[in-house]
């Protein structure tokens, strides 16, 4: 696996043993090791917080993250809200993360150049990163055609959390990859099958559980010394 391999960590608190005041300690500090290992991205997914919950826990995540950047800049993570465009701009997050039926890119890019920078952690890019969540290589060439910064192509393999819903599969992927626009893997993605996903195209690999599972420093390490 090339070293110009994208990392996507998606967050899951709820994942964390203990009550909800551990939970949200334990992955701030998850949050803390991904920028240290430069994952690329950090995906904020706590779709089960109410709004003020949410805005608070971002603008923690976006203070961690803009406090290691300050003091190294040669750490690049960029930290994405899950589908509100509001509280990324709020907590002063690099961009957004949307489902694949959430507004389009270019709707969420209006709103955030149209809302502008408010009382935020740090303010937020002039020009946002927005990722989608892609379940078809029709998704994929929607997604490129208004305007996102890169793709999810999810589920890759079957999950073993929802083992019902149909894995895509390598040759699905491969389709998706065809698109100009950089396409990560996500769905029952480990170490040892990341190869395979980047051998058909992928540009990157995404994970909830590939990443807080285990040592984050040393599962992003393998993932980029893969050849």
């Amino acid at each position: 696996m090339a070293e110009s391999c994208l990392l996507y960590y998606i967050t899951d608190r709820t994942a964390f043993p203990g009550d909800e005041c551990s939970r949200r300690k334990r992955l701030l500090e998850k949050i803390s090791d991904a920028v240290l290992a430069n994952i690329d991205y950090i995906q904020l997914r706590e779709k089960d917080l109410p709004t003020r919950e949410l805005e608070r826990l971002a603008r923690e995540a976006a203070g961690v993250v803009a406090k290691l950047r300050t003091e190294n800049q040669q750490l690049k993570t960029a930290l994405l809200i899950n589908s509100r465009t509001d509280v990324a701009l709020a907590a002063g997050a690099d961009g957004v993360h949307l489902r694949s039926d959430d507004i389009s890119p270019r709707d969420a890019r209006a709103i955030w150049k149209q809302c502008g920078a408010g009382t935020q952690v740090r303010v937020p890019p002039e020009d946002p990163l927005i990722g989608v969540s892609c379940h078809s290589t029709e998704d994929v060439s929607r997604a490129n055609a208004q305007g996102a910064s890169f793709v999810v192509f999810a589920p890759v393999f079957e999950k073993k959390d929802a083992p019902g819903t149909p894995p895509q599969g390598l040759s699905r992927l491969a389709e998706a990859c065809q698109s100009q626009i950089p396409v990560l893997a996500l769905g029952g993605i480990t170490v040892e099958n990341a190869q395979a996903c980047i051998d058909a195209g992928a540009s990157g690999i995404a994970g909830i559980r590939l990443f807080q599972e285990a040592d984050i420093a040393i599962t992003a390490a393998r993932l980029r010394r893969t050849k």
